[in-house]
């Protein structure tokens, strides 16, 4: 099917990345990490929560915007290695940024983490650039498929030595093995010996980018939104269906990230965005997803305010002296923590409208 040369901006992808991001502060920030409702924490290994869908959904919707802003660029006539280039050097920047993330406040350069959040965005981001440049859209399809398969076949056969092959707990799984073969010191702080944001599994959360570039293309068709709305629903579920069988085979898993895990998520978000597309952009409820807008416009500049001022807080121990002296008072230990995770993300939220007000927008 034929996709438009033009695509209408639509208001609805900023809302969802807005909200999005609000909800990843929301979980990232409680007032103590000790009381905590269930849904605002990430699985303890198989199944998911709603806090496991946040990650996912973020690197799908940086899938939707490659194929929309891409389209554009090589409508207008920029030549590939361009954007090759412009992807290449964002994805540096992003990466960059990560490392200072966790680098602060200590530099210990021994000992601080290489991979995590925006160094993923930033990789997946370049090899889903690179793959959407270099195929049409039954090569990316087959990306899709190769990297999953692939994937799965590693975790199901590559043995790790003292557990054999096909575990798939903490310690046995293979991408728990070569994460603490190859960054030793520099894992996740929480994990020591293994990352969330690891190595091996870049191959299924690149494959979550390629989905948001699925839905990309769907927008880009010449048909009416309603339509490529009903498109977006249809798939969604596909998706959601297709991740639940394989949950059977290859359990639904965030911190493993999962082929099953990429398959629900992914379908998740086109589900949840078609709903996005259908209110605002099609009912025109615009008024109040406008904060969501907002947000969503500055999005990676909010996660690392909200990612320095709380390393600051837990530094000065300002995040302990406000949970007890002030929201403690308040409401029960697991309620004031969740109202400290509220306020603060309605922090952010005013952080980004004065950084909208006064037009500034951090341009990777």
């Amino acid at each position: 099917m034929a996709e438009q040369k033009t695509t209408e901006r639509l208001i609805s992808l900023d809302a969802f990345r807005g909200a999005t991001i609000a909800l990843m502060i929301l979980v990232n920030d409680p007032g103590s990490g000790e009381h905590v409702y269930g849904p605002l924490e990430h699985a303890e290994w198989h199944g998911w929560t709603l806090t496991d869908v946040v990650f996912p959904s973020f690197m799908w919707i940086v899938g939707v915007a490659i194929t929309l802003s891409l389209g554009k660029k090589l409508a207008a006539g920029a030549s590939r290695a361009q954007i090759l280039l412009q992807a290449l050097r964002r994805a540096a920047i992003l990466f960059g940024l990560g490392l200072l993330v966790y680098a602060i406040p200590d530099f210990n350069f021994s000992t601080f983490r290489i991979l995590g959040v925006l160094q993923r965005i930033g990789i997946c981001y370049f090899l889903a650039t690179a793959i959407y440049m270099t195929t049409k859209l039954r090569g990316q399809i087959l990306w899709i498929i190769g990297l999953l398969t692939s994937y799965w076949l590693i975790m199901a056969y590559a043995p790790v030595p003292g557990y054999g092959a096909g575990r798939l707990d903490v310690e046995g799984n293979f991408a728990h093995y070569v994460d603490s073969m190859v960054l030793g010191a520099h894992n996740y702080a929480h994990t020591k010996t293994w990352d969330p944001e690891g190595i091996v599994s870049t191959l299924p959360s690149t494959a979550t980018v390629l989905l948001g570039i699925m839905a990309g293309h769907i927008l880009r068709l010449r048909r009416d939104l309603s339509e490529r709305t009903t498109w977006l629903f249809l798939v969604g579920n596909l998706l959601i269906a297709a991740g639940l069988v394989c949950n059977t085979w290859l359990p639904i898993n965030k911190k493993i990230w999962t082929s099953s895990f990429a398959l629900f998520m992914g379908g998740l978000d086109f589900v949840i965005f078609a709903m996005c597309v259908w209110l605002i952009d099609a009912r025109g409820y615009k008024r109040w997803a406008r904060p969501f807008v907002i947000l969503g416009m500055n999005a990676i500049a909010i996660y690392m305010v909200a990612e320095f001022f709380s390393t600051a807080l837990d530094v000065t121990h300002g995040r302990g002296w406000l949970y007890r002296n002030v929201f403690s008072a308040l409401a029960s230990p697991v309620n004031a923590s969740l109202l400290y995770a509220v306020i603060y993300t309605l922090l952010m939220f005013g952080v980004s409208y004065v950084m909208y007000k006064r037009g500034w927008f951090l341009r990777v």
